[in-house]
């Protein structure tokens, strides 16, 4: 086999093994491993979360995006097959939120994007598979976009949902940097 095509199989298990996007050079050819799979990972932001959010993102992701049989892949019982069921029902508002990304700020937009968004948000907080502001938006940055705005308003707004417990809304706040809480809620910036 060549080394080209030995590389490229390569990148290929870095890309089974992390399920996100390729970057050329991910995996270390000569070991038959993915070494530099975790500093990957890292740029990319998911290797800072548990396995368990991490398993979350990647179902999420799967179910937002209908890349695969979430059930067949993801599911590994009754109750939690139930789950993403229940996921996938939720997540149909999400071409309807993606098709009402603003394009400025005005107050005539609130409502139709942040209702539907702030539903699907309190869906997903309520799983507590998204424990800190970094892994809901690491999530929702690929579910919707990166251009959609107030990140902290969708996170604030769904961790206030009546069924999110006291002490989750507190971590929830908590993990919030000052810098993500005041930044500017620019669109196409």
């Amino acid at each position: 086999m060549s080394d080209n095509l030995l590389a490229k199989s390569f990148d290929l298990c870095c890309i089974v093994h992390c399920n996100i996007d390729f970057v050329e050079g991910a995996c270390d050819s000569r070991t038959h491993s993915c070494r530099r799979r975790a500093r990957h990972c890292r740029a990319k932001g998911i290797c800072e979360f548990s396995a368990g959010t991490q398993r979350y993102i990647r179902r999420s992701l799967d179910v937002g995006l209908e890349r695969t049989d979430a059930c067949q892949r993801w599911s590994r019982d009754v109750v939690e097959r139930a789950g993403i069921r229940v996921q996938e029902r939720v997540y149909e508002k999400l071409s309807e939120i993606r098709g009402r990304v603003p394009e400025d700020l005005g107050l005539e937009w609130v409502e139709p994007f942040m209702a539907p968004l702030v539903t699907v948000s309190a869906f997903d907080l309520s799983q507590d598979r998204l424990p800190s502001f970094s892994a809901y938006r690491f999530l929702y940055e690929r579910l919707i976009g990166a251009a959609a705005p107030l990140a902290s308003g969708r996170i604030l707004c769904g961790g206030f949902a009546p069924h999110i417990a006291p002490e989750r809304r507190l971590d929830l706040l908590q993990s919030i940097s000052e810098n993500a809480a005041t930044a500017p809620c620019l669109v196409n910036a």
